[in-house]
């Protein structure tokens, strides 16, 4: 049953309560979203770089230590710089297995498809037994609807480092486009024990749980997302769903409210918060 939208006052109450206990209070569509906060990456990697160049005036024929710094770049998200460093890592030693799978992986990132599998058999043929080169040539393979390659370089992956969480999440998601849910499920659950960076597993795991139907389940893992990265469209249209299946509209508007305050433009949660009755500048209760 539809729950009767929450009035501002009650809002405010009710939000002084959750905060307390750490948790969201209410959303209103057309609120503006809380401020863009710096990004950690860019903050984190500015002492680092400054070090790293340090180390490379000081040793310019050093390729570890370009490909440190070129790490650090393609975390910050400085794509062309990172190319810059790991090509010159791999100039100074053209046998840095390390260095053409970290180059691979910002090709990929950049939607340079041949030229990361160039740089991931490179890796592999120097050093057959490091495996996040599988699992970057796997990601590859996934995004050009290669399955049976795919699982087959996770598979190996998981083989020679069994505690690799982005191999069992990258293993999930190649069996949730075959519609294996079940597997996904498992290796998701897997990925979520040993990662830190748990937000993109517990969505993954919830869509799973949504496609088999288990909407409680499915509600929890999207809860779990939307704490852990408030700002996450995905985490909170997803969420809007689970609830909706559920029966609680009031839940499902809230959550489809705020995925609306992040990106008014965003189709799935436009037509969620339409399904359930949404009404633009009324409350809803989020959590």
């Amino acid at each position: 049953m539809t729950s009767p939208a929450i009035s501002r006052s009650g809002c405010r109450r009710a939000a002084v309560l959750l905060a307390a206990l750490g948790l969201a209070g209410c959303s209103t569509l057309g609120s503006p979203p809380a401020d863009e906060k710096v990004d950690p990456a860019y903050a984190v990697a500015q002492p680092n770089l400054s070090s790293l160049s340090e180390v490379i005036a000081q040793h310019p024929n050093d390729p570890q230590a370009y490909n440190m710094r070129g790490s650090v770049y393609g975390e910050a998200g400085h794509t062309e710089q990172a190319l810059g460093d790991f090509s010159k890592a791999i100039s100074l030693d053209p046998n840095y297995a390390q260095a053409y799978a970290n180059r691979g992986l910002v090709y990929r990132k950049t939607n340079q498809p041949d030229l990361a599998l160039a740089d991931f058999d490179k890796a592999l043929m120097i050093d057959p037994s490091y495996a996040p080169a599988y699992v970057g040539r796997g990601i590859v393979y996934t995004q050009q609807g290669r399955g049976t390659q795919a699982l087959a370089d996770f598979n190996k992956a998981i083989s020679l480092k069994p505690d690799n969480p982005e191999a069992y999440y990258s293993r999930g998601l190649l069996y949730q486009a075959q519609h294996q849910q079940q597997f996904a499920i498992d290796d998701f659950t897997t990925a979520l024990g040993l990662a830190s960076q748990k937000t993109a597993i517990f969505i993954a795991r919830g869509l799973s749980y949504l496609a088999i139907g288990d909407n409680k389940s499915a509600a929890a893992d999207l809860d779990a997302a939307v704490q852990a990265d408030p700002q996450n469209i995905k985490a909170w249209a997803s969420r809007g769903l689970a609830y909706e299946r559920l029966g609680e509209k009031d839940k499902a508007a809230g959550s489809y409210a705020k995925a609306l305050n992040i990106n008014d433009k965003y189709e799935p949660a436009k037509a969620g918060f339409a399904r359930v009755g949404g009404q633009v500048g009324h409350s809803y209760q989020t959590f």
